[in-house]
């Protein structure tokens, strides 16, 4: 099962919105949840909008409801959750940009028809996202529900009687308020039946059933050599988890094996998982590529655009029901001048911010964090262990989940190359993870959740006789320590491991 459409602009959404808060955080989170299915119904039914808002510095919701001050206080009502009004405001206001900038990344186009195009393809998540009571707010401006059937679409072909049609007029504006009560009585009846069922079951029930809501994911990445670099299972499920350790092992000849979490939190089964053996054997011998493999979602990576194309393509043969996609990945073996620095810095730290952004804020998890922060590249300046401005907004990110995570402890390792004398590396590398340890707390982060190391170029990633290499050993890295379990992992070139 794969994270919905919704889930996934919910969590880009809070990552954003709720960053650096404290207050009423957890009222803030409901209510961006809530609110984001009525704002993709409002932009469905008027894509003009979508123009309007996104050439706006600040949007603001107040510019939904300009003509419907009304409504805009109901909605308000249901959304309030005993959260003071001008905080509601303002978390709504801020949810409006980054969910635009996440439609126009999806849809790959501004374009408003294309972004409707998005909507309609995803009207059944956003449906079932939909809150019962929000139907009489959209009906009260004119917006269908965005789903192939609505609650209050009249038959056009069944002849109005005359009667109704005199009372047409004064009825209309009591609809909404009388189709609001019904449906709030209807929502009542069903919570006290759901719940005196849930009261009955658990009287006979053997054991409560935990509610898995992370898809199953296996992310791998081969090095130069096709050798395995990174590997990392997320998956409910020891004998299938079995299968799978035991196939890496054996396929890549990589005695460690993957890096596993097997948290109640992760869903039991991928979609199509009997194929993955298969596309395991497709992986080798293939070098720098990268495959991640979340619920139905398959991505392919390769710094050889024909290699990602061809996995693709045997992937979508093997597995019927995934989607696959591909993308190619900068070769930092081919950085030969500045604009391939640069490229591969933007391209690396790109992958960190979508990374960190699809991590659930109400389940930060230590793998998680940890894999995508080594995704990004910080490249230090010579001799300084300044942070440079494109990092802070990755670390900014991380710092957002991580005061949300006090259970995650996190151990900032810094790396040289081997130019130079070796106990002013091993300095240097300790002075650049101080200040990565140092940024995180000015932003809130609990000191004691973070460690800062030097190793300077004790731990060479690649060869330090190339620029290439040296470029790669200049390097900050993360390992984790979840304090519930007293497990340490280590998330580096050799994959997630146990330590």
């Amino acid at each position: 099962m794969t994270t919905g459409f919704i889930e996934l602009l919910k969590d880009h959404v809070s990552s954003i919105v709720l960053n650096g808060e404290t207050e009423h955080l957890f009222e803030k989170d409901l209510a961006i949840k809530q609110f984001l299915p009525i704002l993709l119904n409002i932009f469905k039914s008027k894509p003009e909008w979508l123009e309007s808002l996104t050439h706006q510095l600040n949007p603001r919701i107040s510019d939904l409801f300009a003509g419907d001050p009304a409504v805009k206080q109901q909605l308000f009502n249901q959304l309030g959750n005993n959260m003071p009004a001008d905080q509601l405001e303002s978390t709504l206001n801020q949810t409006i940009a980054p969910t635009l900038s996440f439609l126009e990344t999806e849809a790959g186009s501004a374009n408003p028809q294309a972004i409707v195009h998005l909507l309609e393809k995803h009207s059944a998540s956003i449906a079932q996202a939909l809150p019962t009571w929000a139907a009489p707010v959209l009906a009260s401006m004119g917006i269908p529900l965005l789903a192939n059937q609505t609650l209050h679409q009249q038959p056009s072909n069944v002849e109005t009687p005359q009667y109704y049609a005199q009372e047409e007029k004064k009825k209309s504006s009591w609809l909404p308020f009388v189709i609001f009560l019904i449906l709030a009585a209807i929502a009542l009846f069903l919570y006290k039946a759901c719940t005196n069922k849930k009261v009955d079951e658990t009287a006979v029930a053997p054991a409560t059933q935990t509610v898995s809501d992370q898809p199953a994911s296996l992310q791998l990445s081969t090095g130069a050599n096709a050798e395995i670099v990174n590997c990392s299972i997320f998956l409910n499920n020891p004998s299938y988890l079995d299968i799978l350790q035991k196939e890496v092992k054996q396929i890549f000849n990589h005695t460690p094996g993957c890096g596993a979490d097997t948290s109640a939190a992760n869903h039991t089964e991928f979609t199509d998982q009997d194929t993955i053996p298969s596309v395991l054997k497709l992986i080798k011998g293939v070098p720098n590529l990268s495959l991640s493999w979340i619920g139905d979602q398959v991505s392919v990576q390769a710094a050889n655009a024909a290699d990602a194309d061809r996995v693709a393509a045997e992937i979508r043969n093997l597995a019927k029901n995934v989607t696959v996609t591909t993308q190619q990945a900068s070769d930092v073996n081919n950085l030969n001048t500045t604009d391939d620095v640069d490229a591969a810095i933007t391209s690396a730290n790109t992958s960190a911010e979508q990374a960190l952004s699809s991590i659930k804020t109400d389940n930060v998890r230590a793998l998680d964090v940890a894999t995508a922060l080594n995704l990004q590249i910080i490249n230090f300046a010579t001799a300084s262990s300044e942070i440079p401005e494109v990092n802070k907004t990755i670390l900014d990110q991380a710092a957002g989940l991580l005061k949300r995570a006090s259970h995650v402890n996190l151990k900032v390792v810094g790396h040289t190359d081997a130019q130079g004398d070796a106990a002013k590396n091993k300095v240097l590398s300790q002075e650049r993870a101080k200040s990565i340890v140092d940024y995180l707390v000015a932003q809130g982060v609990d000191p004691a959740q973070l460690q800062a190391v030097g190793m300077g170029a004790e731990k060479p990633r690649a060869d330090n006789a190339t620029e290439q290499g040296r470029f790669q050993n200049r390097r900050i890295e993360f390992e984790v320590l979840n304090t519930e379990t007293g497990v340490v992992r280590a998330v580096d070139e050799q994959g997630v491991q146990e330590k």
